[in-house]
């Protein structure tokens, strides 16, 4: 759970930034958005967050 909510925070962080910036239309943003509700309800839903989940952990057991 605190993982998906810190990739949610990150993600939106990155849309503001790239909204400022105008690298990022907010139609193309609209797009973005919905295709990530749609892909949520399919079946390809678990296999995106194990993933995630799996690479979070790879991430957090680096050592500097």
């Amino acid at each position: 759970m605190a993982i998906s909510i810190s990739v949610v925070l990150l993600l939106a962080v990155l849309a503001v930034i790239f909204l400022r910036n105008g690298g990022l239309k907010f139609s193309h943003a609209l797009v973005c958005l919905l295709l990530g509700f749609y892909l949520a309800s399919t079946s390809v839903a678990p296999t995106i967050s194990s993933g995630l989940t799996a690479t979070a952990d790879i991430v957090s057991g680096l050592s500097p």
